[in-house]
Formats: structure tokens, C-alpha cells, sequence
């Protein structure tokens, strides 16, 4: 993705089944899963660059003995900031003590057997400390404890805020953290009341309460009314004070979630693979948590995979398979490679079969998988023609020929090369987009000037900023004849409300092209209609409403609105012709299929939030208001 855009945070979750002793003597350490989190942290660093945190509880501790533990890093390097923090602490221990697990318990923070590891992209909010996951909501009564990270964006803000007003709360601020943190926190103070008052009637006195509390606690009924009538995509990790655990994925499963588990740990990652290097695990021991799920992990060990809400049709985020997600996933790296196989065809067809004057390249790093995918498909093209070829000739008597026809080959070079961002003075931003282009620079001799067309794979087009900025210029010093830029994801047109940061419609290309396109044609009083439709719409409860903003795009082709991107993003001095081909709806779902949540490309949104979103975003648009939409 050559535009950048911030996406996804990431979680990671290791329940100790074991005492520390057990590790300490397996594996050589007491810390093994303060080892682990970080490693298991670290293969999701592209899931967080906004900061980072961690989050210990300990079981049974002595009473005065400190059981919950957090650290968070707002910084650029926040995993290594936070375990280097976490080692200077342990390095402070006598040296006699680093080894005593009594001691540990009782004097080291992070001696604990439930870990929770957050890494944050921040679509919302600063980067400030306080809204660095995990949060944490304090109470003396250990079942009363909560901590919480996760990925997700609650898109029904404004309904859970009154909610919580209604149930008589005072909430320090409208967020989806501090609203998701308080709802629950609310319904496990109900919980341990009810306990409480049975308890209670019963004889027990206090002390046995709170053990009864705790072995009696039920966490399902908790989520399961903590979590009626969110709307959004979530993977949400929560550590009770006294040990329970939980994982929560929304009903439509947009957020990805997996789990694994052995008589030694209980782990929960976003990424499948993380846990697969990370624990060296085979692929079919990890296990998805369904959608509208919960794992729970109680505080005795036991592991229980229960329905909390009903889940609706199963729509994961496709972006996730396109470029989010890491491309070391099995599944994942197949299907990126058949993005960009099944590009192929119609790369064919623009280059009119003519291979032997195209190089093929990509941009960015992250489009290599799609690559490769396209260049198979290209040998795929090719030796079908060869086959064609020596049919048509006496391979014998014509040696030479054949050996012509088997020499065909696509051409593929490392044409773009992205260097070391650049740090300069200038701050005017007339001149910031020549200091833009100075982060990439060419391989001189890959092309031949003027003949040469160049095919260029990226993962998607969102914005088109840094094409036209920089990216199609440094190209075309090249000299080619003809840029063919190639998107293996469809045309984005519409905004996200489920963790990913494109919520501004105005931003997107493909729609800045179908607004131009009913401008040339004079039909622009249809975006003032859909205007009006749309803050009818908004009017309407979320369920009720309908995505207006689908009819702006009615009686144009794929074909039109890339042409118009192609004029839009093309430099005014660009020498080469330039033509953009975009993924197919229909072929990124052959290419993916099980994750059809396709809602940035074709405005079909798994919850009534997102409906409730992109009008919003559109009345925004239409109002020249920057604001997010949710």
C-alpha cells in the first residue's frame, strides 16, 4: 500500500497453566511467559506502531502482595521500551532472589501467569500514554478487577454512552475504550452483588464470600449482557482481578481472533502464524474463535469456547488478506499470490499479448507476494502461446525457432526501490512533495527508454497522494512507454469504521473520480440529493437505515471510474502513458474465499454502524467538514 494509512492493533494473550516452577525448571527461566509475550508481541509488530502494553495478574497472592501489573509505551520502538523496562526491574532484584518464586511473586511485578500484550494503531486519539491499551479499572475486591485490550472500534458510541448514563454512571468521556472498560466492568459488579446477597443468606461470612465469589462468578451471563447491542468489529482480551480470562470476537468475526492451548499454556493472538513461530505449533492446533464468541479461561485452568452473541452472516475484513495481516500465514500467502495471479488475464490484454517489450515490478515490499501470483499467471499466458508456437513448426528441422519460442519469459525487475525516510529542513509544504519522492529512488537500465511498458503491482489505491506525488514521477525517469499500475485490491469507496483509519470519503480516489465523472456529465445536483437522502437516513435508528451513498455510483462501469482515477493521480509532466487495472470484486472473493467483508469496495457493511458511517461520512463530505464519521 504505497499510501500510508494506520490499521489494526493487535493482542496477544498467554494463560500459565503451570506453576512458575514448572517453567523455571523446563525451560530455564521463571519468566518463560513474560519470554513468550514478548516474541509473540514482536511477530505482530505490524500491527502496532502507535505504541504498545502489557498487563500481568497474578494468581493467589498474599494478602498486601501487589496482583495486577501494567506498563505502556506510547514510543516508536514501545515492545523493546516496555521489556527492557520490565529486565532493568528484574535486574534490581537481589541476586539471591531472582530465582525464589516465593519471592518473585511477592516483590516482582511481573511474575504472574496471566499476560496480556497490546500493540496499537491509532485510528482514534492521540498517542498519549492514556490511550495506550491495556486499560485497567481498579477496585479492592479482586473479582471486581478488570483489565482490557483488544482490537476493535464500537461504532454505536453515542447509544452505550447513554447507556451508561442510564444505568446511573458518571463516564469521564465518550470513547469506545472507556465505554467497553465501564459497561463491563458494570454488569461484573452486578454479578459479584448477586453472588453476594446468595452467599450471604447463606451464612457464609465475608472471607468465604469472596471465594465463593470467585469460583461461582458467572463470567457468560456477564458478556453476554456486557456485549447486547454492540455494534462494530472487535477481538476484545479481558483479566479479571482473581484470574478469570476472556476473549470476545464480534458476531459478524470482522476482527480476527485465534487461540491455541496444551497442558502448558492457553495462548490468543490476531495472527495466526505469530503463534505458530512463536510456540512452534502446526497449523490445524490452532483453532479460529468463532464468530459472536467467547474463550474463557477460568481461574482453575478449565478452557471453554462459548456462544455470547448471536453471529450473523460471517463477513471478515478481506483488507486483512489483501495487506494487513503478515503474508507468512499459509492461507494468507496463497491467496495473495492468486490476487495477483488472476490479474493476469487482463494484464494480457492491455499489453496485447506483447511480453517481450513489459518488465513487471512491484511496490510496495508488501505487494511481493501478489507478485509472484501475477508473474505465474504471466508464465501460465506464455506457455499456452509457446505450446501454440511449436505446434506450428517442425521442431527438428527448426531447432533454433524452438529454442526462440522456449526462451519467451516475462521480464522482472527490481525497478523501485524505497530508501530510508529522509529528515530535512524544509517545512513548506509547496516544496514537501519534492522532499516525499526523495524516499524512493529507481534502478537505472531495468527499462529501455520508449519501448518498454512497465507493470507495477501495489497492494491497493486508497488516497493516490503518493503516486501522484512522487511515486509515478521517480518511474518515469525511466522512460517508459507505458505505466500499467496494477491494484490487487478493488476500488475503495467507501469508509471504515471497524479499526482501520479511512473514515474521510472525500479522501478516497475512486470516489474523488466518481464525483468528477457526474461533474463532466452535469449530474452533479445527485450529490445534493444524496445529500439530503442521506441526513434523512441519519435520522433513523442505525438498523433502519439504508447506505444512500451505493446510488452515486449507479450506471458507472469498474472500467470508467479507473480511467478518471488514471487522469486524476497522473502527473501534469508524466511522459508515459498511464493506465490503472483494479482487482474485481468477484475475483477477490475467489482469491479469499471465507472472508467476503468487502464493505470498503462495495458499501455493504456487516453492521448497521457502518450504514450509519458512510452517510455520515458523506453529509461530512458534502459539508467540507475533516471530521471522522464515527
Amino acid at each position: 500500500m504505497s499510501d500510508s494509512i494506520k490499521h489494526e492493533c493487535g493482542v496477544a494473550f498467554i494463560r500459565l497453566r503451570k506453576p512458575l516452577s514448572f517453567y523455571r525448571e523446563k525451560y530455564g527461566t521463571p519468566l518463560y511467559g513474560l519470554r513468550q509475550l514478548q516474541f509473540l508481541m514482536t511477530k505482530q509488530l505490524n500491527r502496532g506502531q502507535d505504541g504498545a502494553g502489557i498487563g500481568v495478574v497474578k494468581l493467589d497472592p498474599d494478602f498486601g502482595a501487589r496482583y495486577l501489573a501494567r506498563k505502556r509505551s506510547a514510543s516508536k520502538t514501545a515492545i523493546s521500551d516496555i521489556f527492557d523496562e520490565v529486565a532493568v526491574t528484574y535486574a534490581q532484584l537481589p541476586e539471591e532472589k531472582r530465582e525464589d518464586l516465593e519471592y518473585l511473586k511477592q516483590h516482582y511485578p511481573y511474575a504472574g501467569e496471566l499476560l496480556l500484550g497490546h500493540l496499537r494503531y491509532g485510528t482514534y486519539g492521540g498517542n498519549s500514554l492514556e490511550n495506550i491499551h491495556p486499560f485497567l479499572r481498579q477496585n479492592n475486591w479482586m473479582a471486581r478487577n478488570l483489565m482490557l485490550a483488544g482490537n476493535y472500534n464500537v461504532t454505536n458510541v453515542d447509544e452505550l454512552f447513554q447507556t451508561l448514563i442510564d444505568l446511573g454512571q458518571q463516564p469521564k468521556e465518550k470513547s469506545d475504550n472507556v465505554l467497553m472498560l465501564e459497561k463491563i466492568g458494570h454488569f461484573i459488579d452486578e454479578e459479584n452483588q448477586r453472588l453476594f446477597k446468595i452467599f450471604k443468606s447463606q451464612g457464609f461470612d465475608n472471607r468465604e464470600i469472596t471465594d465463593k465469589i470467585i469460583e461461582e462468578m458467572n463470567l457468560v451471563n456477564v458478556l453476554k449482557r456486557s456485549f447486547k447491542n454492540v455494534d462494530g468489529g472487535y477481538n476484545m482480551v479481558g483479566l479479571l482481578g482473581h484470574g478469570d480470562a476472556f476473549i470476545v470476537r464480534d458476531p459478524a468475526g470482522i476482527r480476527p481472533s485465534f487461540y491455541y492451548q496444551n497442558e502448558e499454556v492457553v495462548v490468543v493472538a490476531s495472527e495466526r502464524s505469530a503463534i505458530q513461530t512463536v510456540f512452534n505449533t502446526a497449523i490445524e492446533d490452532i483453532q479460529e474463535l468463532g464468530p459472536g464468541n467467547a474463550l474463557i479461561v477460568r481461574k482453575a485452568g478449565q478452557v471453554a469456547e462459548v456462544n455470547i452473541v448471536e453471529p450473523t452472516k460471517k463477513l471478515s475484513c478481506s483488507f486483512e488478506r489483501i495487506y494487513f495481516a503478515r503474508g507468512n500465514d499459509a492461507d494468507i500467502y496463497a491467496e495473495r499470490r492468486e490476487l495477483g495471479r488472476v490479474l493476469s488475464k487482463q494484464v494480457a490484454q492491455r499489453l496485447d499479448n506483447d511480453f517481450d517489450n513489459a518488465v513487471f515490478a512491484y511496490v510496495p515490499n508488501t505487494a511481493a507476494t501478489a507478485f509472484y501470483g501475477l508473474i505465474d499467471g504471466v508464465h501460465d499466458i506464455i506457455r499456452e502461446k509457446q505450446a501454440e508456437a511449436i505446434a506450428g513448426i517442425d521442431p527438428v528441422k527448426d531447432a533454433q525457432k524452438l529454442r526462440e519460442i522456449l526462451d519467451w519469459k516475462p521480464r522482472r525487475q527490481k525497478v523501485l526501490i524505497k530508501d530510508a525516510k529522509m529528515r530535512t529542513f524544509i517545512t513548506n509544504d509547496n516544496d514537501r512533495e519534492g522532499v516525499v519522492g526523495g524516499a524512493y529512488d529507481v534502478t537505472y537500465g531495468t527499462i529501455r527508454p520508449g519501448q518498454d511498458s512497465l507493470v507495477i503491482i501495489d497492494d491497493s489505491i486508497v488516497r493516490g497522494t503518493t503516486l501522484r506525488t512522487s511515486i509515478l514521477r521517480i518511474l518515469d525517469r525511466l522512460a517508459p512507454k507505458k505505466i500499467l499500475l496494477l491494484s490487487s485490491a478493488p476500488q475503495i469507496r467507501y469508509p471504515d469504521c471497524y479499526g482501520i483509519d479511512m473514515s474521510r470519503m472525500g479522501d478516497f480516489a475512486a470516489f474523488q473520480a466518481a464525483v468528477q465523472i457526474l461533474k463532466e456529465e452535469g449530474r452533479t445536483s445527485l450529490l445534493d440529493e444524496l445529500c439530503e437522502l442521506a441526513k434523512i437516513e441519519l435520522d433513523k435508528p442505525a438498523e433502519e437505515q439504508v447506505n444512500v451513498v451505493q446510488k452515486l455510483y449507479e450506471g458507472m462501469t469498474d472500467e470508467q471510474i479507473s480511467k478518471k482515477v488514471a487522469e486524476m493521480v497522473k502527473p501534469v509532466d508524466l511522459k508515459a502513458e498511464l493506465e490503472i487495472i483494479y482487482q474485481s470484486v468477484e475475483d477477490l472473493h475467489r482469491a479469499c474465499p471465507g472472508h467476503e467483508g468487502d464493505w470498503y469496495f462495495t458499501g455493504n457493511y456487516p453492521t448497521p454502524g457502518g450504514v450509519k458511517v458512510a452517510n455520515r461520512s458523506f453529509v461530512y463530505y458534502m459539508e467540507g467538514r475533516r471530521e471522522r464519521a464515527y
